[in-house]
């Protein structure tokens, strides 16, 4: 098997939806990250391996969304592109799929990436509107088709929003999250202290010049427009629940993820090719799992991660305390302490297959540079975001171990290991 060396990540700077970037689209977003990595590393006229790509919040029009990207670079256009789809962790999964891919022998240079905007969202007919359109095109007479306009009502024209619901359960992701955090007793504190510590790492990181060579700048802006380096504890506390009224609700727009519009993309090749082409590797993918937990029977539907992780430790002989980085995706602050509750919990841990509890982590190394609540969460974007952030960080310290973990919609979580 060979290494799979993570050679370096670009994305556009992340900000609040329904501003900066309204009105472009995932392919323009994505495409110009894309174009960003080919100059960047002298990839013009090439043709890689394979391109992987995916957007939740995505046209109709866009079935061949990948390699339509790759067509709007100045890659070689022998270079293939596919589309992959996993909630919040599609752009982890492109990585681990290309990376087997690479693993294996089968290519040497890929590119995973993703992208999502709420600002170009696409909006549907009502179902019975779109069968009466598609019959009043079918009809032969005119008759046929007076018929047909005179059975269309004002309801039918009542346009369809993409919701981010769960289809079986009705409930948002902020309202399930709100049930995980009652059962395991997480309070509103600890919720907005997690959340305040995010954004002071993100705003140290930018002082620092941190993400000076993992951005882009893109329609005029240079940086991400949601990290608040102003914000305070009191602030954060003075924030309404968001998502249950009742006077019980602990989750605020302080300490959940905004709706954002962003892409990211990751260059990945073999140990061997990277050499050949002078590229410094950042850090290795080593391993990678995914999970799934039964929410709809009352499992916490951000939860999957749990098992993954647990997963993962036990193929590779690991502790949860082996890793000098713990990058979290913060969906909600919530559901990122919910998560290291479980793992501190001996009878959680025993469904997960272990024999005690996987243990507490060192708080000072997650998400050490700022996580989704402060930096944003463009659904299929966040995954190459945080790889290209860790395998970053793993380079600055020259050695080390990182572990990954991105929960998603459906009840499903995506984890990996970095190595350098």
């Amino acid at each position: 098997m060979k290494k799979v060396a993570i050679i370096g990540g670009l994305r556009i700077p992340f900000v609040k939806s329904f501003k900066e970037y309204n009105h472009i689209s995932n392919q323009e977003m994505l495409t110009f990250c894309l174009n960003g990595l080919v100059e960047k590393y002298g990839l013009a006229g090439k043709r890689l391996g394979e391109v992987a790509l995916g957007a939740l919040l995505n046209r109709s029009t866009d079935w061949n969304f990948a390699r339509e990207c790759v067509l709007g670079t100045a890659l070689d256009p022998h270079t293939p592109g596919y589309s992959v789809l996993r909630a919040c962790g599609t752009s982890l999964d492109t990585t681990i799929q290309l990376g087997l891919r690479i693993a294996c022998g089968q290519i040497d240079t890929a590119i995973s990436g993703g992208s999502d905007t709420n600002s170009d969202i696409p909006l549907l007919f009502q179902q019975h509107l779109a069968w009466k359109l598609a019959d009043l095109r079918a009809a032969k007479t005119f008759s046929q088709r007076l018929k047909i306009i005179a059975s269309i009502r004002l309801k039918d024209l009542k346009p369809l929003y993409p919701s981010i619901v769960e289809p079986r359960t009705g409930l948002s992701m902020g309202q399930h999250t709100e049930k995980m955090v009652k059962e395991w007793g997480i309070t509103r504190e600890e919720q907005d202290a997690l959340a305040y510590r995010s954004h002071m790492n993100a705003a140290k990181a930018y002082g620092e010049g941190f993400f000076s060579d993992l951005l882009l700048p893109f329609k005029g802006v240079k940086k991400d427009t949601i990290i608040r380096a102003d914000t305070t504890p009191e602030k954060l506390a003075a924030l309404k629940p968001a998502f249950d009224f009742s006077g019980n609700g602990s989750l605020t727009a302080g300490n959940s993820t905004l709706y954002t519009d962003g892409a990211s993309a990751l260059l990945m090749a073999s140990e061997e090719y990277a050499q050949q082409q002078n590229w410094p590797v950042l850090a290795h993918l080593v391993d990678a799992e995914t999970a799934a937990v039964d929410y709809v029977n009352g499992e916490g539907l951000l939860m999957a991660p749990t098992y993954a992780v647990a997963r993962m430790l036990k193929r590779n002989h690991l502790k949860l305390q082996d890793f000098d980085i713990y990058e979290i995706h913060e969906a909600f602050s919530g559901q990122v302490l919910c998560t290291l509750k479980a793992w501190e919990d001996a009878a959680y841990c025993k469904k997960l297959g272990w024999e005690a509890p996987l243990g507490s982590i060192d708080r000072s190394k997650l998400n050490t540079k700022g996580g989704s609540v402060a930096i944003g969460h463009p659904f299929a974007a966040t995954g190459t975001r945080i790889l290209a952030q860790t395998a970053k960080i793993l380079q600055q310290r020259g050695s080390g171990r990182a572990l990954i973990s991105i929960c998603t919609a459906g009840g499903m979580g995506v984890v990996a290991i970095l190595e350098r």
